[in-house]
């Protein structure tokens, strides 16, 4: 087999696959919650967030397709067992609980912005540390999909915080915004 000649050292090849199968398993674990939401969720908000969170698994699976390609193309293996993506995760399982539709979605932004954070750092770390512009923009195009996602779960539960009137908390200090 040819020696892979990408331009990048075997140290640094190896340091990219292992920030992209943390990724991989924060990816995966999400992917599990989310489905997992999908099924559980009741109340009037069902059908919302039922629908939104099978838009969000779908770009989820795509994504984890995508990371598990881009360790290959490096010439690495990606991690393929449920153990190995517990082992690798940064983000938490919630085994034995059913939440309430808003504590899914909080614990679903908290998720995202976990992996947001990680996104941020291993983006750096390709550029700075291991001098793979490919990585860090792949990486960049997920991080901006996962502050979508974000921002639309933050959306909901903020939405839980409008005042009878309709006002949103803080709409005072908005008045003298013109935009």
């Amino acid at each position: 087999m040819p020696k892979l000649n990408i331009g990048l050292t075997e140290e640094q090849r190896q340091g990219v696959i292992g920030l992209l199968n943390i990724d991989l398993a924060d990816f995966y674990l999400l992917l599990i919650k989310t489905k997992k939401y999908h099924w559980d969720v009741i109340g009037p908000q069902f059908r919302s967030l039922h629908e939104l969170w099978e838009e969000q698994y779908e770009t989820l699976t795509a994504n984890i397709d995508r990371t598990a390609e881009r360790i290959r193309a490096l010439g690495g293996y990606p991690i393929g067992t449920a153990q190995g993506f517990l082992q690798h995760s940064t983000i938490q399982e919630q085994p034995g609980t059913l939440p309430t539709a808003n504590d899914m979605v909080m614990s679903l932004v908290n998720d995202h912005e976990q992996i947001i954070r990680n996104l941020r750092e291993h983006v750096d770390r390709c550029s700075d540390e291991f001098h793979d512009e490919g990585t860090a923009d792949f990486l960049t195009g997920l991080m901006e999909e996962h502050e979508e996602m974000a921002w639309m779960l933050r959306s909901f539960i903020e939405g839980e915080d409008l005042k009878p009137s309709g006002d949103r908390p803080g709409s005072e200090l908005k008045e003298s915004i013109s935009i």
